[in-house]
């Protein structure tokens, strides 16, 4: 599963970052990953830091409240955010 529902309030989503893209978008899942286009060049944690933004503006969330939970310098990532209207939304697909 891609994603993993918490009890306190947040989920977790296992996410292959492509950077380098034309442009920030959703591609779809994958492998059991949600796979993102990112703009920025995996330099010096740009990547990361444009998926960040990317996350905080598509599901309406402070990008304090984005972390990292695994694969900071790899593509497949984990990372935790609160679970809003937002993102349960995009996990329904809807």
């Amino acid at each position: 599963m891609w994603y993993d529902r918490k009890k306190d309030g947040y989920v977790d989503l296992s996410i292959t970052a492509r950077p380098n893209s034309a442009k920030n978008g959703f591609a779809g899942i994958y492998d059991d990953t949600l796979k993102v286009f990112i703009k920025a060049p995996a330099v010096e944690g740009a990547a990361n830091r444009e998926l960040v933004k990317f996350l905080a503006k598509s599901f309406k969330i402070p990008k304090s409240e984005i972390r990292f939970i695994s694969g900071e310098t790899g593509k497949r990532k984990r990372i935790r955010l609160p679970l809003n209207e937002k993102v349960e939304e995009f996990i329904n697909g809807k």
